[in-house]
């Protein structure tokens, strides 16, 4: 793209949340980069606890990371400049161009953030896009029509017009009341931001698309805004944006061996656990004492407030099932996971609960962990396995800082890195990411099951993924009208 040329903004809105935007984002970039095209996905401000660093540390939402592989570009933190990553039921941290700018809950947050800072971070980014790629395809957040914020909401409506975008309103048929909820939304709208909308989308049907033809064709001729597709629901191991994807959802896969999880109330970077998914595993989100009984092994994932979480898990009895399990089945725990795992959890600045600054853990691993005034860690690592000496990789994001007595894991950058106790086949890491590489994840399987090790743990999780992205996203142009999207979005001035 030359230096004089704008590129095009396309945006995709949801009726509501998990409508579907973030997957028809991607889509929608692997279309356009197949048509040899640059593009770039965009998300002004996204709430999520599943991030990751770039490659030069900036943190950003994991679902944006994912959008980016499909639009074959490095991920940086203008793709998502505002994250929100919620420690607490009313407050959230701010991650501003992929780095701490503070603590908010939902009143300052709206009365000084949103005012004072969001709409030049947004417009700054967008530009800055803008001028490098053909295409930047922004995704909303929620729903565009909320009306008790309309004028503060950033995610949606006002970064459309910032970026002079055309918009794509995506709606899920499997919840029911799609066409309710297409038209509800259109209605809502004040005419300038209506008229944004180019076209709609049916997603995740699970039937003929003629079931619903004749109300689409109505919603059509009500708002005079044509269909661009009806998706049908597309099995899939892509990466999901929150745990809300997990309610209601007890187990995942058919494999021999089972998992325990331990679904933590602030569970983080549970996507973690994907790599599991391709293996002959059958993964339990473990909320009570029991459902660990018939369990394999018990994985702690990340969480945004071990302190909260470890008193949880003292609450619902799971710290003493934990205890009872030691020694007789593999316990690994990633980031908040791994720190819950050590002796004590120190926070004298009250960083993860003002009313809690210290509290013991599991001690099944010899580390003690404390919270201080330093930085947070946001960085890539790549390093080896001790035991092996094999490749390991991963990501770390962090507050905390653990103070680590007992054997080490890993091997990165000259340092040593998490903790074990191989005779008890308990182990403990920062890395989230660990089990992507089949490296680890194979050593950890085989505690399980020797033949799993023997008959080849899957490749490189990265692999699959780019697989499961090139399905998904041909499955949804396959499933839109192509010559109308060409004629509505691709005329690049």
């Amino acid at each position: 793209m030359s230096d004089s040329k704008r590129g095009k903004a396309l945006m995709v809105l949801g009726t509501t949340s998990d409508a579907g935007k973030s997957v028809t984002n991607m889509a929608i970039c692997r279309i356009l980069s197949n048509m040899g095209y640059s593009v770039c996905p965009f998300k002004s401000q996204n709430m999520s606890l599943n991030a990751k660093p770039t490659a030069d540390g900036h943190e950003i939402s994991m679902i944006q990371e994912l959008q980016c592989i499909a639009a074959r570009v490095q991920p940086s933190f203008h793709v998502n400049p505002i994250l929100l990553k919620p420690t607490c039921d009313m407050k959230s941290q701010v991650i501003v161009e992929g780095k701490v700018f503070g603590t908010y809950d939902v009143d300052s947050y709206y009365s000084d953030f949103i005012p004072n800072h969001s709409f030049d971070i947004v417009r700054k980014n967008l530009d800055a896009l803008l001028c490098q790629y053909d295409f930047v395809v922004m995704e909303g957040a929620g729903s565009p029509a909320e009306i008790n914020i309309y004028d503060k909401d950033i995610a949606n409506m006002r970064a459309a017009e910032l970026a002079d975008a055309d918009c794509i309103l995506v709606t899920n048929v499997e919840w029911g009341g799609s066409f309710a909820y297409l038209l509800g939304t259109i209605m809502l709208m004040p005419e300038e931001d209506r008229k944004r909308i180019k076209a709609v989308v049916y997603n995740n049907l699970r039937g003929s698309p003629e079931s619903i033809r004749a109300g689409a064709s109505e919603i059509e001729r009500l708002t005079g805004i044509p269909v661009l597709g009806i998706v049908p629901h597309v099995p899939n191991h892509l990466p999901k944006e929150d745990s809300e994807c997990f309610r209601g959802v007890k187990e995942i896969g058919e494999g021999s061996m089972i998992i325990g999880v331990i679904k933590l109330p602030r569970i983080s970077n549970f996507t973690d656990i994907d790599p599991l998914y391709g293996e002959n595993v059958t993964v339990r989100f473990v909320t009570e004492p029991s459902e660990l009984d018939t369990c394999d092994a018990v994985i702690l994932p990340g969480t945004k407030n071990s302190i909260s979480d470890m008193m949880w898990m003292i609450d619902t009895g799971l710290r003493d099932k934990i205890l009872s399990l030691h020694g007789k089945i593999p316990i690994l725990g990633i980031c908040g996971g791994y720190q819950m795992l050590g002796k004590v959890l120190r926070d004298p600045y009250g960083i993860e609960d003002p009313d809690t600054k210290e509290i013991q853990g599991l001690g099944l691993l010899d580390i003690e962990t404390y919270w201080d005034d330093g930085e947070k860690v946001t960085v890539r690592n790549r390093g080896t396995f001790i035991r092996t000496g094999e490749p390991v990789s991963g990501y770390q994001i962090h507050m905390a800082r653990s103070d680590v007595k007992g054997e080490p894991l890993f091997m990165i950058d000259g340092e040593t890195e998490g903790c074990c106790d191989d005779t008890n086949k308990v182990y403990g890491t920062y890395l989230h990411g660990v089990l992507e590489l089949p490296t680890f994840r194979s050593f950890f399987l085989g505690l399980i099951d020797p033949d799993a090790v023997r008959e080849g743990v899957s490749v490189d999780y990265s692999v699959n993924l780019e697989l499961e992205v090139s399905k998904v996203s041909a499955s949804i142009m396959n499933s839109f009208d192509m010559d109308l999207f060409r004629d509505l979005f691709l005329e690049v001035e």
